[in-house]
């Protein structure tokens, strides 16, 4: 059974030979422009280009909690955009993420990688920006079921 590697570093910049998968969360309302999402706009316009029409072709595609949209930046590299999270705000004490939709899509990240021999790398899921404290009892979930799937796994 492979393990989770927990690294420090930049999520964009995978520290793995080979084939690549980072994957990150998005929301269901389309926008893109805090945390992370900053760091993959800057190593390639694709992520977010692709992201937005996925989103503004909703009505005609799979773009629902739970999914996953694959972009390729380079010949051994390519970004998940999964769609993890309910809006971008807490409404009445609920954060936005929603962690089974997060396992789904992970589970799909895990089939992909598999079938690519790639690693998958992410930032922590079910943090907060600025720095907060993540919810480490939720957070370790979603990232330890595609522990079990896949080639390879850096948070």
């Amino acid at each position: 059974m492979k393990k989770i590697i927990y690294l420090i570093g930049d999520a964009t910049k995978p520290q793995a030979a080979g084939n690549k998968i980072i994957a990150h969360v998005c929301n269901d309302v389309g926008a893109w422009g805090k945390g992370f999402v900053l760091a993959l706009s800057k190593m390639s316009p694709a992520p977010e280009r692709d992201f937005r029409k996925w989103y503004s072709e909703r009505e005609h595609n799979d773009f629902a909690l739970g999914a996953v949209q694959f972009v390729t930046i380079s010949s051994n590299i390519k970004v998940a955009n999964m769609i993890g999270q309910h809006e971008i705000q807490t409404h009445k004490g609920v954060p936005p993420i929603r962690y089974e939709a997060v396992k789904t899509a992970l589970e799909t990240v895990g089939k992909k990688a598999l079938a690519e021999n790639a690693s998958v790398h992410l930032p922590r899921i079910g943090c907060r920006q600025r720095g907060r404290r993540m919810d480490e009892n939720r957070a370790a979930y979603p990232t330890a079921h595609l522990c079990f799937r896949c080639a390879g796994f850096c948070l």
